[in-house]
């Protein structure tokens, strides 16, 4: 069998965490931030965790996650 392959689009966006969860950035904060609260900005930093609904959409774009 060929190999399967890994959509480039995941491949660059998400990342599986030990316990098989995927880690994304987090969105809305590449402009206007000058509408924004504080706390928004602030609770936004980093990385976050996609919920069930959102990983069974994207599991099947990256085979190869563990």
């Amino acid at each position: 069998m060929p190999k399967m392959k890994t959509k480039s689009s995941c491949k660059k966006r998400f990342k599986v965490t030990a316990s098989g969860r995927i880690k994304a950035g987090q969105a809305g904060k590449r402009h206007g931030m000058i509408k924004r609260t504080t706390k928004f900005i602030r609770d936004a930093r980093g990385t976050t965790v996609l919920s069930k609904a959102d990983e069974q959409i994207l599991k099947p774009m990256m085979p190869y996650a563990r």
